[in-house]
């Protein structure tokens, strides 16, 4: 980056959550000062979740008791948005087969639709998002509903979610299995990469620019592709370097940080991919069976550099270091082979 700040060229900053703001229930480093600094500088921010399992009410309520100060119309969750296409699509009082938390039902309640949980009370439509508690009875009951004509949507298809221990099975992997038992796919899927949630985010722009900020190429940073929005990856939660460099054209964001720091801190941000394949001190080149980088400089720089190589040329095989600072810049990257 040069010495603008990134920042500074958005009118509306959208962040995800989970990974990127919080991981479960703690406020990751550096997100509580990052918000206030966006607040006092009198930024809009925005908050995008697929995580169905709160209403944006508590959402809000979560985020400031971590010091993050939030309103509920800041927050657009897709529990709420797969419900309001439901309720846009349904007579009022036509029965939903719920399968996911209480929020979800709520939702479903809220927009003038009634929340059931069998096949047996006839349900026109299947909602599902994810629910800790959901299990097997949950998705067979989902199963008679669809084969029955009951239209499926998903309020997002997200694989994993973040953890302390590491990724756990998301909504998506729920979905996939109701989907292998069904052998076909939901109607609809609300949440990102789908992108209403961004594109609705944005109109509050006033005119202005949007990025959005994320820590998922799959979610975050396809939605907001989608969206025709410009988008940050922090390396704060599940995409790591080595996913970056494999990433197809629809998962590539526009820049990369190790975290929040990259919206304030020219130095803590890159744009990928690089301009040329000698970027920072940096150079990489390719042989049959593996890619070499030599040289020296940021980590985020040799990163962006091998992006533009990855998503230009494809090389097979591993990345080496043809120079100890590019060992030590591999190591800091995840990328050491």
């Amino acid at each position: 980056m040069s010495g603008d700040r990134l920042v500074d060229g958005y009118a509306l900053v959208v962040f995800d959550l989970d990974g990127v703001i919080y991981l479960i229930d703690q406020p990751i480093p550096g997100a509580v000062d990052t918000v206030a600094r966006l607040h006092g500088e009198g930024r809009a921010v925005a908050y995008a979740t697929n995580n169905a399992s709160r209403r944006a009410a508590d959402v809000a309520d979560l985020l400031t008791g971590m010091g993050v100060p939030a309103r509920p119309d800041e927050v657009l969750t897709s529990a709420a948005a797969a419900a309001q296409l439901l309720g846009e699509r349904l007579p009022t009082g036509a029965p939903v087969l719920v399968v996911g938390a209480e929020a979800l039902r709520t939702e479903i309640s809220d927009v003038g639709l009634t929340p059931v949980a069998t096949a047996d009370e006839a349900p026109v439509a299947v909602i599902q998002g994810y629910g800790p508690q959901v299990g097997w009875a949950d998705l067979a009951e989902a199963a008679v509903a669809v084969r029955a004509g009951a239209t499926w949507v998903a309020t997002n298809t997200d694989r994993t979610l973040p953890s302390g221990r590491g990724p756990l099975p998301g909504n998506g992997a729920l979905v996939a299995a109701l989907a292998t038992a069904l052998g076909r796919d939901p109607d609809e899927i609300v949440g990102k990469p789908a992108p209403e949630l961004f594109a609705t985010a944005a109109r509050r722009a006033d005119g202005g620019r949007t990025v959005v900020v994320g820590d998922r190429l799959d979610t975050d940073i396809e939605g907001a592709n989608r969206a025709g929005l410009d988008s940050l990856l922090v390396l704060t939660g599940v995409s790591d370097a080595a996913e970056l460099l494999a990433a197809p054209a629809e998962r590539r964001p526009t820049y990369v940080s190790w975290d929040l720091t990259g919206l304030f801190d020219p130095d803590s941000v890159v744009r990928v991919p690089a301009a040329d394949a000698d970027h920072g001190g940096w150079q990489v080149t390719t042989g049959t069976d593996e890619w070499r980088l030599s040289g020296s400089g940021r980590a985020l720089d040799a990163l962006a550099a091998l992006c533009a190589v990855a998503w230009h040329s494809h090389p097979a095989g591993p990345v080496r270091p043809a120079s100890p600072e590019a060992a030590q810049a591999l190591k800091k990257l995840g990328l050491a082979a």
